[in-house]
């Protein structure tokens, strides 16, 4: 009977020790910074790409009253 407790001692403790590790905590946290960024980014494409659009606009339309 106390080997049978000692042994189950040992097995909750080690499942303690476990849970308590935090080791590979930073590459999911890296991996999720990573997912945010890239988020923000494919966000933001549209906003910089009408941006785009229209200064090339405007300097069509300059060129063109230059040239013609």
């Amino acid at each position: 009977m106390p080997n049978t407790l000692l042994s189950l001692y040992i097995k909750v403790q080690s499942a303690w020790e476990s849970l308590k590790d935090d080791n590979g905590q930073d590459l999911v946290e890296y991996g999720l910074v990573i997912v945010l960024v890239c988020l923000a980014a494919t966000a933001g494409m549209g906003t910089l790409a009408n941006g785009i659009n229209n200064a090339m606009t405007n300097i069509t339309t300059k060129l063109g009253t230059y040239t013609s």
